[in-house]
């Protein structure tokens, strides 16, 4: 925001356009008032968007950890033949490997389709749970364009309405319209492309543990086949 509000200074600057007097934060504070009634729905977009972001970096975050933590551990154990003791350490994990770690060695003994039929349909509870909240993001994206261009839509309207009851076209009385439009519209964008660059990297980063599971849960299967624990 910063930044647009250089680029705006800037602008400004041509010439037969005189330089704001404002600081920073009361052009900020102006933007806010020319907005319009469009800045609730919009500005709640930004705060749900931004609490969603923070708080699934977090758990994203937290759950690489400890996939990646008890991916080793187990590899470890399967190596040194130490089923039971493999189980229990992916028993008493919460983290998405663990819990599909252990829905295929709680059915080792009962055959290898037995194991990746339980490997993949636990899989699948995880990757929902690993998705949980992309679908606000995503939401997210597409309704603040929405609403910047109802903003304009509402502005233009209130432009013209100005015109026709004046019955002549004077600047002054269509400018509140047109800024209002503009702002809107601007102010959807801004919001959206931060909120669809996040989901893309959240979606980036579940995949690559996702990945990461398939790729132990394989391993897995390959080494109980090994020790001829599983047919």
């Amino acid at each position: 925001m910063t930044g647009v509000m250089r680029l705006y200074g800037t602008l400004v600057q041509l010439p037969g356009m005189d330089a704001p007097e404002l600081t920073l934060q009361e052009q900020m504070n102006q933007i806010w008032m020319d907005t319009g009634f469009m800045k609730w729905p919009l500005s709640l977009c930004l705060v749900l968007g931004i609490i969603v972001i923070i708080w699934k970096f977090i758990d994203l975050q937290a759950k690489a950890s400890k996939t990646r933590s008890i991916l080793r551990d187990v590899d470890e154990l399967l190596n040194e033949q130490r089923i039971r003791e493999a189980l229990d350490l992916t028993r008493d994990s919460n983290s998405p490997a663990a819990k599909i770690l252990y829905a295929g060695l709680e059915r080792h003994d009962e055959g290898t389709e037995r194991v990746m039929k339980a490997i993949e349909n636990q899989g699948l509870i995880e990757l929902s749970r690993l998705e949980k909240g992309l679908v606000v993001l995503a939401t997210l994206t597409n309704i603040a364009p929405l609403l910047g261009f109802l903003g304009t839509v509402i502005g233009m309207i209130i432009a013209f309405q100005s015109i026709e009851m004046a019955g002549e076209v004077e600047a002054t009385l269509v400018a509140g319209g047109i800024k209002v439009a503009l702002l809107t519209t601007a102010a959807g964008l801004v919001i959206a492309i931060p909120v669809s660059i996040a989901h893309n990297f959240f979606v980036s980063r579940i995949d690559a543990i996702v990945i990461d599971m398939e790729e132990s849960a394989q391993k897995m299967i390959d080494t109980l086949h090994g020790m001829g624990t599983v047919a």
